[in-house]
């Protein structure tokens, strides 16, 4: 009796369900599948690490309050020429151009020039195969650095925004030179109320020069931050100024340089006394003539 009710559940069940015959359309019953969606890195992230090159399968952030070692303060997308070709690489105008777009949008972010300060720029770039595959973003990745002498990066705590408002222990501004015979050694940071022989005085930037030229052009360089001096400490710019300060300057590094960082460091240098104060803004008689 069980199995005789069984099957006429069967039957019953099977009547109820049409039989699905072909339409001769073998692709019309399949979902449309979604656009593929390229990895983009995001901005406004910081990292338990700093690379050239960011690959979807090792990526990674870390919250800010966290130690870490950079933080990507803005992404940048490649156009026109620059997004025809292959990937930029250093020395080229594509990533020259990059290098301006992250400066400008670091300063942005921090409140003023990260050459200022105990800070450090790397640009990162998507892998070649995401660049065949359509990828034309850039990362301004900025960490801090030891010291002036040390840029090394290192980890911190907490985000960079606002970085330079303020009195913050990153910025740059008295130190006490280290020679060894007529040599710098290291610059040694001191409070400006302590003696001290260097302050830091500003930043230009070389557009014309090559790398190559540029370590051959010591004293147009010394001329250039000469110039920031005078307007530093208010003092004119003639021919009594080698008599009032010399210079100290620091340059990027070669990889820097063909990367499109031309900001170089300028320091006042005061060779026959120890100071005591900050030179800004204290005129003729602030640094008299020796």
């Amino acid at each position: 009796m069980a199995l005789a009710l069984a099957g006429t559940a069967t039957a019953v069940l099977g009547g109820c369900v049409t039989p699905h015959r072909a339409d001769g359309d073998l692709v019309d019953d399949w979902p449309t599948l979604p656009a593929a969606q390229l990895f983009m890195p995001a901005t406004d992230a910081c990292l338990p690490r700093i690379t050239a090159v960011v690959q979807a399968r090792t990526y990674e952030t870390v919250a800010c309050g966290r130690s870490h070692l950079a933080e990507a303060v803005h992404v940048g997308t490649f156009t026109g020429a620059a997004a025809a070709g292959a990937r930029p690489e250093p020395g080229s105008a594509a990533l020259r151009s990059a290098r301006a777009e992250c400066d400008q949008r670091a300063r942005e972010v921090i409140g003023g020039d990260w050459h200022s300060a105990r800070l450090t720029m790397n640009i990162a770039l998507p892998s070649v195969t995401a660049w065949l595959a359509g990828a034309r973003w850039y990362r301004c990745d900025l960490a801090e650095t030891d010291s002036i002498d040390n840029t090394r990066p290192v980890n911190r705590v907490g985000s960079l925004r606002g970085a330079m408002v303020g009195d913050n222990p990153l910025v740059h501004r008295c130190f006490d030179p280290k020679l060894i015979d007529d040599n710098l050694n290291y610059m040694a940071p001191v409070l400006c109320t302590e003696p001290h022989r260097a302050e830091f005085v500003g930043v230009y930037v070389e557009h014309d020069m090559s790398w190559a030229q540029f370590t051959r052009a010591s004293q147009q360089v010394h001329r250039r931050c000469m110039a920031l001096i005078a307007v530093f400490a208010s003092v004119p710019n003639n021919s009594d100024l080698p008599y009032r300060a010399g210079s100290i300057f620091y340059p990027p590094s070669q990889r820097e340089w063909e990367e499109g960082d031309r900001g170089v460091r300028c320091f006042l240098w005061s060779d026959d006394r120890r100071l005591t104060r900050s030179m800004r803004g204290v005129g003729p008689q602030g640094l008299p003539v020796i």
